[in-house]
């Protein structure tokens, strides 16, 4: 697959060459105006995104897709085990190579919040209605996702 041409194609849809595979966590409360997303920032670009990672071995994805929502924002709660949808993206490795990847998407109900957890001090978290959420994610398909809720 050809990298993109610049960064600002980096959120395009993936075409059908064979990307790497991810795994997120829509993780959802209920807000006084309607339904509300967590997003956190992003280690290299600071954008807001939703808490992602690789599969892991001995967990299905959507187990892993939790355990990203806990190491990156603190989240306990339960997931769905059917995946909810997906959306491609390129991650820039810190050799600046661009990754295609295609991220699976698994809904989180949020139980708590802990002050405590792995990446506290490498990441913001933000609790935002859905539609603000979608204003505020770069990927494409990731903003038809969150529009649809």
């Amino acid at each position: 697959m050809t990298p993109p041409p610049n960064a600002d194609d980096l959120d395009e849809p993936l075409p059908d060459a064979p990307a790497r595979q991810q795994v997120a966590a829509l993780c959802l409360r209920a807000g006084a105006q309607g339904p509300e997303v967590l997003l956190v920032s992003s280690l290299q670009t600071r954008r807001w995104i939703l808490p992602k990672g690789w599969p892991m071995e001995g967990r299905s994805n959507a187990e892993a897709a939790l355990q990203e929502a806990w190491e990156e924002a603190g989240v306990t709660g339960s997931v769905e085990a059917a995946e909810i949808g997906s959306y491609g993206y390129y991650k820039i490795r810190k050799s600046g190579l661009p990754v295609p990847c295609r991220v699976s998407v698994f809904r989180v109900d949020v139980a708590a919040l802990a002050d405590t957890y792995p990446e506290q001090a490498k990441r913001k978290r933000l609790w935002v209605p859905t539609a603000e959420a979608a204003d505020m994610v770069h990927e494409r398909e990731l903003k038809d996702l969150l529009r649809a809720l």
